[in-house]
């Protein structure tokens, strides 16, 4: 007998510690570095658009293939065109006359909870907004939408690597339920 609220905070635990191990290196990644990650999700993402809208109408049931694949679209092209020239990386605003410096810092590992009536495409928005500040992510997909949250961050995934990434910066739990969530 298995018990899947323990198997999944036992994954949990070790995406999290994966996901942290990478944003180590990843908190320490140049403007430049950050920016090729992030256009190599973005492109990822875009490339696998209609498929995963595919995957998520037939595994959750929920909405038309081609209004996800418009919000997939618009989280990999559009959210990125608007964050792709944001300074994310060290000083991002210098007010000298009052003598305030904005320096742009990570915070680490974000724990995303993705649901199932947008999963892809809030899985893509959510990965490039954590990559673009410097961040880890580990998502954790609502049970209905685990497959095809996995299918979107395993895209995302290759895309990082391709750009440089250390493993671990996008994660996705498998084994869901509520205590590891």
């Amino acid at each position: 007998m298995t018990d899947l609220d323990l198997q999944s905070i036992q994954q949990a635990r070790q995406l999290l510690r994966r996901a942290s191990e990478a944003w180590k290196t990843f908190g320490h990644f140049s403007q430049e570095q950050v920016d090729r990650v992030v256009a190599a999700v973005s492109e990822a993402a875009s490339r696998a658009s209609l498929d995963l809208a595919r995957l998520a109408v037939e595994e959750t049931g929920y909405g038309i293939v081609e209004h996800k694949l418009l919000k997939n679209k618009f989280a990999a092209v559009d959210v990125y065109r608007y964050i792709k020239d944001l300074k994310t990386v060290g000083v991002i605003r210098e007010l000298p006359e009052s003598k305030v410096y904005e320096i742009a810092e990570p915070v680490g590992v974000v724990a995303a909870i993705i649901p199932s009536t947008n999963p892809t495409s809030t899985a893509i928005y959510k990965v490039l907004i954590a990559l673009k500040a410097r961040n880890t992510i580990v998502l954790s997909p609502h049970p209905a939408a685990k497959r095809c949250i996995g299918a979107a961050a395993e895209v995302m995934k290759e895309g990082a690597r391709s750009a440089g990434a250390p493993d671990g910066v996008i994660e996705c739990m498998d084994q869901v339920s509520l205590e590891g969530t």
